[in-house]
């Protein structure tokens, strides 16, 4: 199958540098709309047989111009989610991005790495490799589009394709709206095609300002 991970519009949280995962989280900004309201003509070529959301509100609101031009429903699937944010919740201070982030990376090394509060690579691995298969054994030869978010998106893919490294999702962003696309299957295993670190209606969408602290690159 052919997996279309979109991350979700800008948020408040996102302009704010806040690390926010708590359900059902805020809405879009009106940049966010703007970024969701040009995904339909970004992937005029695909066709697609589905749309999933995680439980978290802008998902929803970013998938939804998509499903309306498209004639689809949005259907909404747990584990999908971004990554706990645990006792980080709303910070957005160096200390708190730093252990965010680093904790997910390490889990290339050891998935026993845990979100001061949150989940451990284990627990991640398990609960979104689980919705990613049971919307795969739906449409086993099908172009789906996921929308989720930007750790998850990142963590998840390089974990679970073969043709990329820990290297590579660190020094490639991911921006609100970012695609990554993979192909296979839960059997035979996932590579990424496509890896677009920027808004997929192009870079006049993102907001350079914004201390979004899951999109950026990261230095080690």
């Amino acid at each position: 199958m052919r997996l279309l991970l979109i991350r979700h519009g800008q948020t408040l949280d996102n302009v704010n540098g806040a690390i926010g995962a708590v359900i059902p989280g805020p809405g879009l900004t009106e940049l966010g709309q703007k970024q969701a309201a040009a995904i339909p003509a970004a992937l005029s070529g695909e066709r697609l047989a589905a749309i999933y959301v995680s439980t978290m509100k802008r998902t929803h609101e970013t998938a939804q111009p998509l499903a309306n031009e498209r004639g689809l429903e949005v259907r909404q699937v747990e584990g999908l989610e971004e990554i706990t944010s645990g006792d980080l919740e709303q910070r957005s201070d160096e200390e708190a991005i730093t252990i965010y982030m680093s904790t997910v990376f390490s889990w290339w090394t050891s998935l026993d790495g845990r979100i001061p509060g949150g989940e451990d690579g284990h627990e991640f691995y398990r609960r979104y490799t689980g919705a990613i298969e049971g919307i795969a054994a739906e449409h086993p030869d099908s172009t789906v589009a996921v929308f989720s978010h930007g750790a998850a998106i990142r963590a998840w893919s390089s974990y679970a394709a073969a043709n990329i490294d820990p290297d590579f999702s660190r020094t490639h962003p991911l921006h609100n709206t970012a695609v990554v696309v993979l192909e296979g299957s839960p059997g035979d295993g996932w590579n990424v095609t496509y890896w677009a670190g920027e808004p997929i209606g192009g870079a006049q969408l993102e907001d350079a300002l914004a201390p979004d602290p899951t999109a950026d690159a990261l230095s080690d």
